[in-house]
């Protein structure tokens, strides 16, 4: 029987995330798990007239690389995604996997050349997104595997995801159109801003320089769901230390413990209490991946706990984070990587925000009234 829920995903995704018009080509990419929600996205690509392409990821297909492909195998481009991506309007991708867990045991290594077989195509991913000759979205599909790494019954994780995305309210839309209003507030005041500075009772005190840079109001055009303010520091002026709050998960793999330090930019020192090699591996694979290319606050306090997925956790409401690697070009950053990790740093414990000196945000909350807050 179809899940309603899903309906109604697809229709946000197709009609208020990426606005697919009449005559478009949308791309719709996703593992096998993922077909009750692609099959949703599909037919609501129909009835808005698009061109609805479905590209079916073969999810072994990594480890098998991995296990047997030798180095020119590892680092060969896929030249059909490639062109898929330079060619499509709008691109609509459907996380879900059988094994979250499959690449967790191979050579960083060889993960790291793998990576780079995918950097072309991630940068003109986002160059032309830069340019609006391509929009697109993510989401996540809740599936068996990313409940358990939330620790939750598929059940509850259902109920998770769909609250999330504000999918339990009866118009889902008002909801990210008010939350798009309330960021486009922080993108003003932040916009005036030249240094963050970021202190935690954990041991985080990073100072991020963003003057000039451009501010992004993420209210789920791009991420779903989404809740946050990014934009991309200055490629030589980060300083001080980060100490990730949560394990970070990368290809499968999860690095615990990260506790990174900068100079003029570029991380200097770096420890992890768990998968401190492959932590290496990933900031020693080109020359970009161990400068910032994102610095963000999260807005969603819909979202209260951590769940091992990246899209929903670096929008907890109360938190920041920091995106090793690949910069989006619209944000003013000019950093390129095949790298681009997200680490997420917790602040409702004793953290604070200053902006320029001045205190914005402490223990998770905005002191600005008209940001986003946590529900009464």
């Amino acid at each position: 029987m179809e899940d309603p829920r899903l309906q109604k995903l697809a229709k946000v995704l197709v009609h208020y995330s990426t606005a697919v018009r009449p005559g478009e080509v949308v791309r719709i990419a996703g593992s096998f798990i993922t077909r009750p929600l692609m099959t949703a996205v599909y037919q609501a690509v129909l009835e808005a007239g698009g061109h609805p392409l479905t590209e079916v990821l073969f999810e072994d297909a990594a480890w098998l690389k991995l296990e047997h492909a030798n180095e020119d195998q590892l680092r060969f481009e896929d030249p059909v995604a490639l062109y898929m991506i330079e060619r499509v309007d709008v691109s609509i991708t459907l996380l879900g996997s059988e094994n979250t867990k499959a690449l967790s045991t191979y050579d960083p290594a060889r993960q790291a050349l793998l990576t780079q077989a995918a950097k072309r195509r991630l940068n003109r991913l986002m160059e032309r997104a830069a340019r609006g000759e391509l929009r697109w979205v993510l989401t996540q599909f809740p599936c068996p595997s990313a409940a358990q790494d939330a620790h939750m019954s598929v059940a509850a994780y259902e109920r998770f995801v769909f609250a999330a995305g504000m999918l339990h309210l009866e118009d889902p839309v008002a909801f990210w159109r008010r939350l798009s209003e309330q960021q486009d507030r922080m993108v003003e005041f932040l916009s005036r801003v030249q240094e963050l500075r970021f202190v935690s009772p954990q041991g985080t005190d990073l100072r991020v320089a963003v003057t000039g840079r451009t501010w992004i109001n993420c209210d789920g055009k791009e991420n779903f769901p989404d809740g946050e303010v990014f934009t991309a520091p200055l490629e030589d002026a980060t300083e001080g230390t980060l100490a990730v709050s949560f394990p970070a998960v990368y290809q499968g793999r999860e690095v615990d413990g990260i506790r990174l330090r900068f100079r003029d930019g570029r991380v200097v020192e770096a420890t992890a209490s768990r998968g401190e090699a492959f932590l290496h591996a990933m900031l020693d694979q080109d020359e970009g991946a161990r400068i910032p290319g994102e610095i963000a606050l999260g807005t969603n306090y819909g979202i209260r706990q951590y769940t091992q997925n990246t899209l929903f956790d670096e929008k907890i409401g109360g938190t920041f984070h920091l995106a090793l690697g690949a910069a989006y070009p619209e944000s003013g950053g000019t950093n390129k990587s095949a790298l681009h990790w997200d680490l997420v740093c917790d602040l409702r414990q004793g953290g604070e925000i200053y902006a320029d000196g001045q205190l914005i945000a402490r223990d998770g909350r905005f002191l600005h009234p008209s940001w986003p807050q946590p529900e009464a």
